[in-house]
């Protein structure tokens, strides 16, 4: 037997031998800066970032809407911010109330039976759902390969349901940019398992044939999912319920208000309606009239979505965000709306709108017109920069050329939205006045790349310390 001192001997030759053999052969250049110098070049990076505090952010299909400082007053109470999910279900029992709150909150509003608060992000929610579609038609028997997916759809639909191995079929927009109701009926048979859908739909119209897409998805034995992205348009007036949808997933960092710049952070939660509440992830709150707990005897569940219980810190934005509203949630729809049509009105002779009706939150316009003296939606994103606004989505959805989506949300004033209205139409003027547009933006920090050349010839290696 090796005593102690034989194995430290041991021990000191083997790190010798790694640290010849990885160890840095030279000193790390590392700059030898005072604090105040260090703290004046980060201030200096922060002020060259965009945010929705600096200027208007009419992101389409994303709800960039203002997240109230309340919002992270109570998100940083040291109750929440020193608790552990390790801890044992009585250490944390107002953490666990919340959650379950937040849950019955979200019952109300979108209509469903039961909630999970698990998924992380949109397109999480959306895996989610779709996970358990497959455990339904697994219970039931039943081997469903197919999805069936607007052409408007976001990204992510296709891509959540070919995870969970299904095969994506589409469906084409009508005239009126909604889903085809003749087309559905041809692709609608016995291998599909779901359709998913957003209402508004991604153009920001609201499919008025959706009693009668959800009557026949239920005749056909399918389900209906609900992409909650635009669900800032409709609290109040309808719910996913209502509308015959059977799952729903929620953006918590959109509709209700949690910033989600950058990547993140977000939060996703799923409703389903009673018969699937069976699948949802474990593990479940439950309160037995005294008590909150976590419970994970579940048999037909999913099981684990998430590492804990998903992105808490976005659930206590979220819910202090529904408490303060109240029933002003369905204001906030109704002046998203009325913000939407406003800017619609007033651009749309400027600018080639392809569905000329009424819109929801958001609305699609084309730089079509703008292409005809050699300028693109991306010259006018570019130009818009100059100007103090974040440009709005571009070249989304695909099936609307030159595409320029743009969501004012209810935060805006209305100066504030005449402030964009007066941008737009100006560029739209210099566009008629032949202006060169090569060299926008000119003002901000990085000047006009060439995304083509960027993305077809990344360099991602990093420089040698």
């Amino acid at each position: 037997m090796k005593t102690i001192f034989e194995k430290t001997k041991n021990y000191k030759k083997e790190n010798i031998s790694i640290e010849n053999k990885f160890g840095r052969k030279k000193e790390l250049n590392l700059p030898n800066l005072p604090e105040i110098e260090v703290m004046r070049h980060y201030k200096e990076l922060s002020d060259k970032n965009f945010c929705i505090e600096k200027g208007f952010y009419p992101l389409g299909s994303c709800t960039m809407k203002y997240n109230p400082r309340i919002n992270e007053k109570v998100s940083s109470f040291d109750g929440f911010n020193l608790s552990h999910p390790n801890q044992k279900d009585e250490d944390i029992q107002g953490i666990l109330e919340l959650i379950y709150n937040l849950e019955k909150n979200l019952k109300i509003i979108t209509g469903m039976d039961a909630i999970t608060m698990q998924p992380c992000a949109g397109a999480h929610g959306e895996l989610t759902g779709m996970m358990v579609v497959k455990k339904y038609f697994e219970k039931i028997g039943q081997n469903r390969k197919k999805v069936i997916i607007p052409d408007s759809a976001h990204g992510t639909n296709p891509a959540s349901a070919a995870m969970c191995g299904f095969e994506i079929i589409e469906v084409k927009s009508n005239e009126f940019g909604q889903v085809n109701v003749e087309e559905l009926k041809i692709l609608l048979n016995e291998d599909v398992a779901a359709i998913m859908m957003t209402n508004p739909n991604t153009l920001g119209i609201f499919e008025e044939n959706i009693l009668e897409i959800s009557s026949l998805a239920h005749k056909n034995g399918s389900l209906l999912y609900y992409d909650g992205a635009n669900f800032n348009a409709i609290m109040g007036y309808t719910n996913p319920k209502l509308m015959g949808f059977d799952i729903v997933h929620l953006n918590l960092h959109k509709t209700f208000s949690t910033p989600h710049g950058g990547g993140g952070p977000g939060a996703g939660p799923v409703g389903v309606v009673e018969n699937l509440a069976e699948f949802l992830p474990v593990p479940k709150i439950i309160f037995d009239g005294e008590k909150y707990k976590r419970e994970y005897n579940f048999e037909n569940s999913i099981g684990k979505v998430s590492t804990y219980f998903g992105n808490f810190g976005v659930l206590i934005r979220a819910y202090t965000y529904i408490l303060m509203m109240g029933k002003l949630l369905k204001q906030a729809s109704t002046d998203a709306v009325l913000s939407a049509n406003y800017l619609k009105e007033q651009l749309k002779e400027k600018y080639y709108l392809p569905h000329d009706g009424y819109c929801m939150h958001e609305f699609v316009l084309s730089g079509d017109k703008q292409v005809q003296n050699g300028v693109h939606t991306i010259d006018i994103a570019k130009a818009l920069m100059d100007k103090q606004i974040h440009p709005p989505t571009v070249y989304f959805p695909l099936i609307v050329h030159e595409a320029i989506m743009i969501e004012p949300t209810e935060s805006e004033t209305k100066e504030t939205l005449d402030n964009f209205i007066s941008a737009m139409k100006e560029i739209a003027e210099m566009v008629e006045n032949n202006i060169d547009f090569g060299e926008f933006p000119k003002n901000a920090p990085i000047k006009r790349i060439n995304e083509v050349y960027g993305a077809r010839n990344l360099d991602l290696k990093q420089n040698e310390l």
